[in-house]
């Protein structure tokens, strides 16, 4: 038999088996519940109620635990430790194979991640992001959402502005690649076939020599943001839309009986009845951004002066396998989520406690 054969042959074998493997637990784990529901179902009297609040409950809550809070806890303590690779017994110092042993280290690799000159660069990088991002992607998010509630046949442009974001990063990124595409020239230094969009349209407005778009920073960085705008203003524009509607038409003509027009209409009255919007908007597309790994690693792999947090945290985990480096960059980015989420939280109670 062939050797590529055979090679087909055990990948399908294995293939087959953890196909057959997923679907045995599924099963099990269907199987299970339906057990369990049937039992419950059956118990009457003063326990029924907490032992259904129980049981319904419990799925959810243990693969949490399992998905969620486990892997947190392992990644908070990774950080503390010199582990440099999961599951490696052995290094190489000096051209010998040595045992290698995991120790904790205290917070050595977060004096590393605040003094070494690369990560401070991608911690920068990733506050201008988590500022920059939310703040373009709402405004022009807002901006649409006026310009449509002013329009009669909005069908069309809500559905091209919206597309975007039923792309995957790694397509959106691949689309804007081929916009940022380098120019190219003749042996006689004139513009030849264009494959850049950008570089087709600047030289046609006279720039006759164009950079290299992703090569340069630190302006690179700021048009992979365009692509983390255009994915995201299409939700603005919808969500943003949808609040603005919501306004009763009898405050609007309130307003607009006491003199209110226009831009003073927008930021006296608009603004204040959408702002918990705005703020859900704003927390969610800032989110998005820390998790902008996808784009900065499909079009520069974080080269060139782009890398953000979460690009140098799987590069440090999965690349140069330092592992405590890497979870220690891991629980940054968690640290930059937190606040975010809580001061959502507490907008939300504010809300529901008003009305």
């Amino acid at each position: 038999m062939h050797p590529s054969t055979v090679i087909l042959a055990g990948t399908a074998s294995e293939a087959g088996s953890r196909l057959f493997g997923v679907i045995a637990t599924v099963a099990i784990f269907l199987a299970a519940l339906l057990v369990i529901f049937a039992v419950v179902g059956k118990v009457t009297g003063r326990f029924e109620r907490p032992l259904t609040i129980v049981v319904l409950v419990a799925p959810a809550v243990i693969l949490s635990v399992a998905g969620l809070v486990v892997p947190a806890i392992r990644t908070i303590v990774t950080s503390f430790t010199n582990e440099q690779a999961a599951g490696q017994k052995f290094k190489i110092v000096d051209g010998k194979l040595v045992e290698y042993k995991t120790k904790f280290i205290g917070l050595d690799n977060y004096r590393f991640d605040f003094t070494d000159s690369y990560t401070l660069h991608t911690l920068l990088r990733t506050v201008i992001w988590i500022v920059l991002v939310p703040l373009v992607t709402v405004g022009i998010g807002l901006l649409l959402a006026l310009l449509l509630d002013r329009m009669t046949h909005t069908t069309l442009p809500r559905t091209l502005i919206f597309l975007p974001t039923a792309i995957s990063f790694v397509g959106a990124s691949l689309i804007w690649a081929l916009v940022y595409n380098a120019p190219v020239y003749n042996q006689d230094g004139t513009p030849g076939t264009q494959t850049g969009l950008l570089s087709k349209i600047v030289i046609a407005l006279g720039w006759q020599h164009p950079p290299n778009w992703i090569l340069d920073a630190p302006g690179n960085s700021y048009l992979i943001m365009i692509v983390m705008v255009w994915i995201q203003v299409g939700f603005a524009m919808v969500v943003l839309g949808a609040a603005l509607k919501a306004i009763p038409e009898e405050i609007i003509e309130a307003a607009r009986i006491d003199g209110a027009s226009g831009a003073t209409l927008f930021r006296a009255v608009q603004i204040p009845m959408i702002r918990n919007t705005l703020i859900v908007v704003a927390t969610t597309v800032t989110i998005t951004s820390l998790k902008a790994f996808d784009i900065v690693n499909t079009m520069t792999n974080g080269n060139y002066s782009t890398d953000v947090l979460a690009n140098q945290m799987y590069n440090e985990l999965f690349v140069t396998n330092q592992t405590g480096r890497g979870s220690s960059l891991a629980v940054l980015l968690f640290l930059c989520v937190v606040p975010l989420v809580a001061y959502n939280v507490v907008q939300l109670r504010r809300e529901r406690a008003a009305r």
